[in-house]
């Protein structure tokens, strides 16, 4: 059984998505061992100077970097990553699946994250041209991850 590891930004606080959350967790339970590992976000003023950003997404950088685990397939959610279809995006963890044991997501804060996390990235996914809450955003991610399960298994699923 694959290993799917989520590793992100910032804490949950809306006790919906919370709801959400849990429920993907208990239906992908089935295909994989999942983990979610939130880091603390790093609080930054509304009229902070381009250098406090730029530290800001460093520092979560480094730590969304020290939490990804040896050996794991990497992929990064970026805006400026691929952009693939529900099929599209089952086949390609079908094929990951093949050759690795564990597959990490990288979800950055809301100031995104530096060009380091994609060069250790073997894959630069984005899931759509919009702008997404980061805490919606896992959501997003857990329920096409469930579907990409579903898709493989030959089991039905809402279109």
């Amino acid at each position: 059984m694959v290993k799917i590891n989520i590793i992100c930004i910032g804490k949950i606080k809306e006790q919906y998505l919370k709801n959400a959350i849990d429920e993907y967790s208990k239906r992908l339970s089935k295909y994989c061992k999942l983990k979610i590992i939130e880091l603390p976000d790093k609080k930054i003023p509304d009229n902070s100077k381009s250098r406090e950003r730029i530290d800001t997404q460093n520092f979560e950088s480094n730590e969304l970097l020290s939490k990804i685990p040896k050996d794991s397939f990497i992929i990064c959610l970026d805006l400026k990553g691929t952009q693939y279809t529900s099929e599209e995006f089952a086949n390609k963890i079908d094929n990951i699946q093949l050759t690795n044991s564990s597959i990490t997501f990288i979800i950055g804060g809301s100031l995104g994250f530096n060009d380091e996390i994609r060069k250790i990235s073997n894959l630069s996914i984005s899931f759509s041209k919009m702008t997404f809450p980061h805490q919606l955003f896992r959501v997003i991610l857990l329920e096409q991850i469930y579907r990409a399960f579903k898709i493989n298994n030959n089991e039905t699923y809402h279109k």
